[in-house]
């Protein structure tokens, strides 16, 4: 009974082994896995993302984030704070991380940046709100509040002015969650992920980036997303996506300002969880400040 409640409630709901959230626009902030992106733009950057996924099952995913990043004037030097609230069940999570990174000029005007993270972990289990048919469970019994869990991450960064590609790893400490004397426990492992795309230039006034990201981590299958975008004029973004043997989505985007760009996707499940729930949604807003012109500027895309 233990171990298939605690399988239930901390593996089965978390996407069989998602133990970090997932999101669908990745490529519009990825401080959120990739420290080495921090102060990559030349202006502060601040980011705010909801995500509800498996919208209609009990217990489903809610992921809420807000974030900045922006470069220390006239060094190599970027930093950025994030927080982040993971919400899974009876799981609440909250992380909070710095980002600093070190970059490097290249020739062609390409960058190489170095990136570590810095995160903080509160971890909260609530049992009471399940429905128990034994409440004599022992198991049920041990609530946990506020279980503080540090960690540390590395990432790398590569960029031009029109393509990236960047490897990291968030977390690298494999860090225990749960264990009760154990007879069931949730270890944190590490995830590695590897990331790309590139913009081209169809037309004075259309862009296209094709990019990816893949998620290593043992125990779970490899996990892929394949995405394409296109931008007109400058204001609209369209796109889809696609996450290996998981989903299919639809994005879009709007560049309200010069400085506010707001955007929204939509999962859609491929797999037997789609009889069981009506889709996930992502809205996100970033906002770009002290933006000023110069000789590489990453396109909006990244």
């Amino acid at each position: 009974m233990k171990r298939i409640l605690i399988i239930i409630l901390l593996v089965s709901l978390s996407s069989y082994g998602q133990q970090e959230p997932q999101y669908t626009q990745y490529m519009y902030n990825p401080t959120l896995v990739n420290p080495a992106y921090a102060g990559s733009k030349g202006y502060t950057s601040v980011f705010g993302l909801y995500r509800t996924q498996w919208v209609g099952l009990d217990g489903a995913p809610k992921t809420a984030n807000i974030s900045f990043n922006k470069p220390i004037e006239a060094s190599k030097i970027g930093y950025g704070v994030s927080v982040l609230n993971d919400h899974i069940g009876v799981r609440d999570e909250t992380q909070i991380s710095v980002d600093l990174s070190y970059t490097i000029f290249l020739q062609n005007d390409s960058r190489l940046a170095f990136g570590i993270k810095s995160s903080a972990n509160l971890l909260n289990i609530d049992f009471n709100k399940l429905n128990q048919y034994n409440p004599g469970e022992q198991v049920l019994q041990n609530n946990i509040s506020n279980k503080f869990l540090p960690n540390v991450g590395v990432g790398l960064y590569y960029y031009n002015s029109n393509s990236y590609f960047g490897a990291s790893i968030p977390m690298l400490l494999d860090t225990q969650k749960y264990d009760d004397v154990n007879k069931a426990q949730i270890n944190q492992r590490y995830h590695m992920y590897l990331m790309g795309g590139k913009v081209f230039d169809l037309s004075y006034n259309l862009k296209f980036k094709p990019a990816f990201i893949s998620k290593v981590v043992a125990g779970a299958p490899l996990q892929l997303d394949l995405s394409t975008n296109f931008m007109f004029n400058e204001k609209f973004v369209v796109g889809a996506a696609y996450r290996w043997s998981a989903s299919v989505s639809a994005l879009a985007g709007f560049q309200v300002t010069d400085k506010l760009f707001i955007g929204y996707g939509y999962d859609t499940e491929t797999t037997r969880l789609s009889n069981y729930n009506s889709g996930s949604h992502e809205l996100f807003l970033q906002f770009d400040l002290f933006r000023k012109n110069s000789r590489i500027e990453t396109p909006r895309f990244f």
